[in-house]
């Protein structure tokens, strides 16, 4: 496939030709049916991104108004950012510290490391970027590398991803409520139900109302909270260990070998904000600069993880649990702070998570603007993450499944296969370059094999006791 400065040739052009007649951005997989997410996209720790779109024929859609880029109006650097942060900022953090306590003090260095693979995927993922201005979203690099079935292949993980985290979310509303409100049980009937499935069908029943609102614009002003969010966790845990009393006296282990796969899942869900890379890059007023923006984020949030693991880990050592709320001391106010901060977060983004799901589940259906078929979809939705959630109440084992599974392939794996496939023609493309990426394309398939299989073997040998 060759590529020069105005876009594609052979099955590229006729792609580029396609988008341009159309006039949209965001376009529905034929193979699948599957629609774009719309007014939504997830990064992997959690955290959303809001993008603004255009109502039409009940479609979410973005009307291109030229390919020269960049556009003159745009996000600043500062702003592109903080955007960038708060996509890598997410529930992720409460497993650092349970992360690191698997693998012991040596395993911090896969923390790094994960980083430099998950940097120099973003990377490769502008570099798809720049070969077509028409691509705005992760999608469209998919499409535009392996067409419509690279768009759905995309597009079905990060659905699965949503799903899954916000199955996540129901979770950790039920174990922080019931680190709050503990041995509560509920009576419904002549049935009692246990304190923490008590709390998770209460917090299901509370978000249940907001996902049937038509706008989620109300709730999206929230989804800015993800950096302010994990900087409160950080001090609140440190205020615990400096001046509650807890102290930070444990030793911990050098090295566990048989936590590392735990370890190394965890730390793949935390940095996976690929997701949405596409759209924060072409939100800014100079793409040219988002290499530096990518350096930042991630430099930051190395920075907020390992402070938070060596903080937590060395408070709690091996008695930490799979959120480090769960083992600050609940008498006193910072933990309080802490614990109702996690609380919130998930109560108003989960309609925003899984509305993309929702969207696209309506788009199969005849009656696709009926509002109670909308209704019933987003209802049925919330009952099955209820369900997935009472059955797998295993906060951290589910995150290392998303992160080895999910969180590899969108966040290391695909961008690598696409950069390949779409940069294939180009001359100055380096031995040494395509041998990095073979390495990283291996060294993903290994911890997705192998963290998806303990993270599997972790549930099933909870689900037996």
């Amino acid at each position: 496939m060759q590529i020069n400065k105005g876009g594609c040739n052979s099955r590229d052009g006729a792609w580029r030709e396609e988008r341009e007649r159309d006039g949209t951005e965001w376009r529905r997989a034929a193979l699948t049916g599957l629609p774009e997410m719309a007014e939504v996209v997830m990064g992997g720790s959690g955290n959303t991104v809001l993008r603004v779109a255009k109502k039409e024929g009940g479609m979410e859609t973005q009307q291109h108004e030229g390919s020269s880029l960049p556009q003159a109006k745009g996000a600043t650097f500062l702003r592109t950012c903080f955007n960038g942060l708060n996509a890598l900022s997410g529930v992720g953090i409460l497993s650092i510290p349970f992360a690191l306590s698997q693998g012991g003090w040596l395993s911090l260095a896969f923390l790094f490391l994960v980083a430099i693979l998950c940097w120099y995927t973003g990377l490769l993922l502008q570099r798809c970027m720049d070969a077509n201005p028409l691509i705005k979203t992760y999608p469209d690099i998919g499409e535009l590398a392996f067409g419509h079935k690279g768009r759905a292949i995309i597009c079905i993980f990060m659905y699965l991803e949503l799903y899954l985290v916000a199955v996540e979310f129901l979770i950790l509303e039920g174990d922080n409520l019931d680190k709050l409100f503990p041995n509560h049980d509920f009576k419904l009937g002549h049935s009692t139900i246990g304190g923490k499935q008590g709390f998770v069908l209460l917090a299901a029943l509370v978000i249940l109302p907001t996902t049937w609102l038509r706008s989620l614009g109300a709730l999206a002003y929230v989804l800015a909270g993800g950096v302010l969010a994990s900087i409160i966790l950080v001090l609140c845990v440190l205020w615990v260990g400096a001046i509650d009393g807890v102290g930070f006296d444990e030793e911990g282990t050098l090295l566990n070998w048989s936590g590392i796969p735990t370890t190394i899942s965890l730390l793949a869900f935390c940095y996976c904000g690929h997701a949405v890379f596409p759209t924060i890059c072409n939100s800014m007023k100079d793409r040219s600069q988002f290499s530096k923006v990518l350096l930042v984020c991630f430099l930051t949030s190395t920075f907020t993880y390992g402070s938070t693991a060596v903080l937590g880990y060395s408070m709690y050592g091996e008695h930490l649990k799979s959120q480090v709320t769960l083992n600050l001391p609940i008498r006193k106010m910072s933990s309080k702070i802490a614990i109702y901060t996690t609380l919130i977060n998930p109560l108003t983004k989960y309609a925003i998570i899984i509305n993309p799901i929702a969207t696209a589940l309506e788009e199969t259906c005849p009656l696709r603007n009926s509002r109670p078929i909308s209704i019933l979809v987003r209802t049925v939705i919330v009952v099955s993450t209820v369900i997935v959630a009472l059955v797998i109440p295993f906060f951290g084992y589910v995150m290392a499944f998303i992160g080895s599974f999910l969180s590899v392939t969108v966040s290391i794996l695909l961008p690598c296969f696409c950069y390949l496939k779409i940069d294939k023609g180009l001359k100055k493309k380096s031995r040494i370059e395509v041998a990095v990426i073979v390495g990283i394309i291996l060294v993903g398939f290994f911890i997705g094999i192998v963290g998806t299989y303990f993270s599997l073997k972790q549930i099933m040998d909870h689900l037996r006791k």
